[in-house]
């Protein structure tokens, strides 16, 4: 499977930025030492603005 450069770069400054807004410090590369409730965080609010996302372009 091919991947798109700009894709995975929008990803990654979408994951930082989610980060960033439930105080978790990703770092650039492995993070392979944050904890379970610290990588469900990140991943709980990029599904959440997501959803918010997509609400909005319901409207």
């Amino acid at each position: 499977m091919a991947t798109v450069p700009e894709a995975k770069d929008a990803l990654n400054r979408f994951k930082m930025e989610a980060a960033s807004e439930v105080g978790v410090n990703l770092k650039q590369g492995y993070n392979g030492d944050l904890t379970a409730k610290q990588a469900g965080s990140v991943g709980g609010q990029m599904v959440k603005k997501m959803i918010k996302a997509y609400e909005e372009s319901m409207k």
